[in-house]
């Protein structure tokens, strides 16, 4: 046999080397058996929720790992240890306006989601860090915010979840979800203060030059009885902008609001008479739910002079005589009706007849 020069032998085993320390990290693992080179299933899947709390949305980025018969809370998941509350990298959670946790004021921004967890109370912990790996590299002086809850029982989740309970106009209860285990902590927002300073900073913008924009801010000011002065003064700025049945019934009732009736009547008189058949038809409908009859029954009828051909008129005609019993007419009148109505409200129309036919008001 050929002697093999020392050099050689030495390259070999370089090369051997070299490709053991490869094949060594391309199937090197993560604790939940996932490698680090390829896109493969991990045994924790990732999950990504969100809920919107007025204009303010609330996401938590988080991965599931699953109970598989193991004692969770107290065994793997120590008691009185910061655990990542899920899987892999850092559960996030991420708030696009400022909010309030238990309470407690948090700043808008994602944040690193940890968890002490015990036996009779949990601390909830909102990191300045969001980017770790678990909470391995956690830091107490990171923290943005700490609160403590008090944990419950439930039924069996083998896979932990992240849930939005309880959800109101200003706030809901986030909640955590795994074993027989529920960790809650409510999140809230001052949801006038976000979109009052929203409205301002797109009222800056294009909208600012349409009607609709001015329009829209002060009827999100009336409709929740906040900023009527202002509300007031971007009604005449939708009005500067173009003159409309909608924004001069909408200056009525601000003014309404503000407690000034004559003024709120003139402008309400001025919308009226640039109204077209339809938007008096919703206007009277408005009465209506109101509980003001005789006023709705005078728009229909001051409609159907002006108006008396529109299918719109026909259904209000419909509704008086509704109102008043006389459900032969008020047949016609929804026939009438039907003849120019949309496809669309066809239907619906066809429903009026039928009740009006078992002698039934079409205005219960």
């Amino acid at each position: 046999m050929p002697r093999i020069s020392l050099l050689k032998i030495k390259s070999a085993l370089s090369v051997f080397a070299a490709t053991a320390c490869l094949s060594t990290l391309s199937q090197a693992q993560t604790a939940t058996g996932e490698t680090l080179m390829l896109n493969l299933p991990r045994a924790s899947q990732h999950a990504l929720v969100s809920q919107r709390i007025g204009i303010t949305d609330i996401t938590i980025n988080y991965h599931r790992p699953l109970v598989n018969g193991r004692q969770i809370f107290g065994k793997v998941i120590p008691y009185g240890e910061v655990w990542r509350a899920g899987a892999n990298e850092n559960t996030t959670i991420k708030f696009s306006d400022p909010v309030t946790v238990e309470g407690h004021a948090l700043d808008k921004g994602t944040y690193g989601l940890h968890m002490i967890p015990g036996e009779s109370e949990w601390t909830v912990i909102f990191s300045k860090t969001s980017t770790a790996w678990g909470s391995f590299s956690y830091k107490q002086d990171e923290d943005a915010l700490r609160v403590t809850v008090k944990p419950q029982s439930s039924e069996f989740h083998n896979a932990l979840v992240y849930d939005f309970d309880d959800v109101k106009p200003d706030s809901t209860i986030v909640t955590m979800r795994w074993d027989k285990v529920v960790v809650p902590f409510q999140v809230s927002v001052d949801v006038n203060a976000i979109v009052t300073a929203s409205i301002h900073e797109q009222i800056r913008g294009m909208n600012q030059y349409y009607w609709e924009g001015w329009d829209d801010a002060a009827g999100y000011f009336l409709a929740n009885k906040i900023n009527l002065e202002e509300a007031l003064e971007d009604e005449d700025k939708s009005i500067q902008v173009e003159e409309r049945y909608d924004n001069l019934m909408s200056k009525s009732r601000i003014l309404e609001a503000l407690g000034r009736p004559q003024d709120a009547a003139v402008f309400r008189a001025k919308a009226l008479d640039m109204a077209n058949a339809l938007q008096l038809y919703t206007y009277a409908r408005q009465l209506q739910g109101e509980k003001k009859q005789d006023e709705a029954i005078t728009v229909y009828r001051s409609t159907a002079k002006k108006f008396p051909d529109y299918w719109t008129t026909h259904l209000g005609l419909a509704r008086v005589y509704s109102s008043q019993g006389d459900f032969d007419s008020a047949v016609k009148e929804v026939k009438l009706s039907l003849a120019g109505a949309p496809d669309s409200n066809k239907t619906a129309l066809e429903g009026y007849v039928k009740k009006l036919q078992a002698r039934q008001d079409i205005n219960q």
